[in-house]
C-alpha cells in the first residue's frame, strides 16, 4: 500500500498522506514520495491547483514518534547527527511548496500536530472542518519545532502568540486557528471533502501564471523594502500581460462575462 495517494481531477492534484493507522505521521518513505510528487506537479501544466490532505480521520500527526524509540539507546552525539540529517531531508518539501507556481490548499480534518501544523502553514490556503484541532506539540517530547514552523507561525499570528503556541504545546480548535489567522475557512463536519473540491476546482480554473506571481510577491514582501516591492510588482504585472490569460481576462471584463482562463 502506497503511503502517498495521488490523483488528478479537473486540473486539481490530490495528494493524500496515507498512513491512517499512524494518524498519517511522516515516515521516511512518505517524505520521499511527497517530494517526488511535488517535483512532478511543479512541471505538469495539466495541474493548476494542489490539495494536500490526510487519509482517514486525521490530517498529519507530525513525525513518527514511535519510530524514535530505537534511537533512545544511541549516544547523544549519534542522536544529534541522525536527527539533524533527518530533518534536513524534510526541507526540500517546504521549498517546493513555497516556490510552486500553483496554489496549494490544505484540507484538514482531525489532528494537525507537530509537523502537521508546519506543513499546513506552508500551504497557501487552509480549509479545516470544525472538529479539527491543532497543536505544535514538540515540547511534549522535549523537542523544538521544525518543518519551517518557527518561520511561518510568527508571520501568521505574531511573535508573542507564536511563543505561547510553541512553548506550551496546547491543543486548540479550528475556529481558534482561524481567529489567529493560521487558516482560512472552518466548515461544518461532513462537508470538508465537498467544500475542498469546490474551492480547489475554482482555483484550477483561475489564471495560474498570475497566481504564481502573486504567491511570490506576497512571500517576498515580508523581507523586501518598499522600493524593491514596487519594482517587483511592476515587473510581475508586466510578466502577466504576456500571457493568454491576461488577454482573455481583459476581453471578458470588457464583454461583461466570466473569463475562461486556460492557465497559459
Amino acid at each position: 500500500m502506497s503511503v502517498l495517494l495521488y490523483k488528478v481531477e479537473n486540473g486539481v492534484a490530490y495528494l493524500t498522506m496515507n498512513r491512517p493507522e499512524a494518524r498519517n505521521a511522516l515516515s521516511t518513505e512518505m517524505r520521499g514520495q511527497l517530494r517526488e510528487r511535488l517535483e512532478q506537479i511543479s512541471s505538469d501544466d495539466e495541474v493548476r491547483c494542489v490539495v494536500l490532505q490526510g487519509a482517514g480521520d486525521h490530517f498529519l500527526a507530525g513525525g513518527d514518534v514511535k519510530s524514535f524509540m530505537e534511537f533512545t539507546t544511541w549516544t547523544p552525539e549519534q542522536r544529534r547527527v541522525r536527527f539533524t540529517n533527518r530533518i534536513h531531508d524534510l526541507h526540500p518539501i517546504m521549498y517546493l511548496m513555497r516556490s510552486m507556481k500553483k496554489p496549494i490548499l490544505a484540507s484538514v480534518q482531525g489532528a494537525a500536530a507537530g509537523a502537521g501544523v508546519s506543513i499546513a502553514l506552508c500551504c497557501d490556503l487552509v480549509m479545516a472542518c470544525e472538529k479539527a484541532f491543532f497543536t505544535l506539540a514538540y515540547t511534549g517530547i522535549g523537542g523544538s519545532p521544525d518543518g519551517s514552523g518557527t518561520y511561518q507561525l510568527p508571520r501568521a499570528v505574531g511573535v508573542k502568540k507564536a511563543m505561547e503556541i510553541a512553548l506550551l504545546g496546547d491543543r486548540f480548535s479550528a475556529q481558534e486557528a482561524a481567529d489567529l489567522g493560521m487558516i482560512n475557512w472552518v466548515v461544518p463536519e461532513g462537508t470538508l471533502e465537498e467544500r475542498t473540491r469546490a474551492m480547489a476546482e475554482r482555483l484550477a480554473k483561475g489564471p495560474t501564471h498570475a497566481y504564481g506571481n502573486t504567491k511570490r510577491l506576497i512571500q517576498q514582501s515580508l523581507s523586501s523594502s518598499l522600493e524593491a516591492q514596487l519594482q517587483a510588482e511592476a515587473e510581475s504585472f508586466g510578466d502577466c500581460t504576456a500571457t493568454e490569460d491576461w488577454v482573455e481576462g481583459v476581453h471578458a471584463f470588457n464583454e461583461k462575462r466570466k473569463p475562461r482562463f486556460t492557465g497559459k
